[in-house]
């Protein structure tokens, strides 16, 4: 799969789990996907909170599931 075929879609926080999963409401879809952040921001301590607007990258084969790569302020 080439890196074009992420879909980046914004999404609010709705839930926070266990391990560093997040249940995401994607704005666009009015969908709640399941999510985990990414390693840059778990290596930068980045705090997510419940709330948090947030990008989120879904694989187009798989649109349950999804990353966080971004925290807006």
């Amino acid at each position: 799969m080439a890196k074009e075929d992420i879909l980046e879609i914004d999404g609010i926080i709705t839930d926070s789990l266990p391990n560093a999963m997040f249940k995401v409401k994607l704005e666009n879809l009015n969908k709640e996907i399941l999510c985990h952040i990414s390693g840059k921001i778990r290596m930068n301590y980045i705090k997510i909170v419940p709330g948090d607007k947030v990008k989120v990258e879904i694989n187009p084969y798989s649109l349950d599931k999804g990353r966080i790569t971004y925290r807006y302020k």
